[in-house]
């Protein structure tokens, strides 16, 4: 009886691909150790985060916070929307701003209530936490667009983030904080709701620019130096990609299959 092969030739590409990548982290995460200076592009959606909240509170208006309907407390987006909230929730702890987050899931709306409680106890202002501000609205997509949009034109916070995950309400929430001239930092890993945002928003983050925010925002060097080694191997695939075109431009051109040269 023939043993089983122990080795699988067929996925080898992958075994290359996870040595690459494992070596990548470990060197990144070595160059945190060595407390060299990370340097991240500058993102102008996040950069005016601090302004916009000094907004709100210069007028005495709330900040509204939603993380969308489309997503759970799984999804990527919707954890580095926590991650967002976090620093919102300290600045408008340290400027007494109201911060208003209403969300359609009760179990976002528990764990935004813990991350919001945390962000005001560690700057030193737990009193001025309100649990009320941090809702449920509903579960039905335009039933949630609608209680937010109420809230937006009775509220008419200064300033409106529209960070997670979203779906067909994001053009109707843009629109309604576009009409009462809210400064609107949004952003999502939706490409289809991207180009609502980038029309109606001052500010938009595209795609992994959302994911990156934690550690632009903290400047915490674990979180940077994960950045770093997707920014590597992003460049790598690029490479991997544009050298698969040459080769097959080549093997066209030449009529023939360069494998089939080597026989020779």
């Amino acid at each position: 009886m023939a043993l089983p092969s122990w080795f699988n030739a067929e996925t080898l590409a992958t075994l290359l691909a996870s040595i690459i990548s494992i070596l990548i982290v470990v060197y990144t995460t070595y160059y945190r150790r060595k407390d060299r200076e990370f340097r991240v592009r500058t993102i102008s959606g996040l950069s005016a985060v601090e302004d916009a909240i000094g907004r709100a509170t210069e007028m005495a208006r709330p900040v509204l916070y939603t993380p969308g309907w489309g997503g759970d407390i799984q999804r990527p987006t919707t954890i580095a929307s926590m991650n967002i909230l976090s620093h919102v929730a300290e600045k408008t702890a340290g400027y007494d701003c109201r911060l208003v987050y209403p969300t359609h899931d009760p179990v976002i709306m528990a764990v935004a209530q813990e991350v919001v409680k945390e962000s005001y106890t560690r700057v030193g202002f737990p009193d001025r936490y309100r649990s009320d501000d941090i809702s449920y609205v509903s579960s039905s997509q335009f039933g949630y667009a609608a209680a937010v949009d109420g809230l937006i034109s009775r509220l008419k916070p200064a300033s409106i983030f529209l960070l997670g995950t979203f779906e067909a309400e994001s053009l109707i929430l843009a629109e309604t904080g576009n009409s009462i001239n809210a400064i609107q930092i949004a952003g999502t890993d939706s490409t289809i709701q991207l180009s609502f945002f980038i029309v109606a928003c001052d500010y938009t983050l595209i795609g992994e620019e959302v994911f990156a925010a934690s550690g632009y925002l903290s400047g915490d060097r674990s979180i940077l130096a994960s950045v770093k080694a997707q920014d590597i191997m992003k460049v790598l695939i690029a490479l991997f990609v544009l050298a698969a075109v040459v080769w097959s431009t080549v093997e066209t051109l030449a009529g023939q299959s360069l494998s089939e040269w080597w026989v020779f």
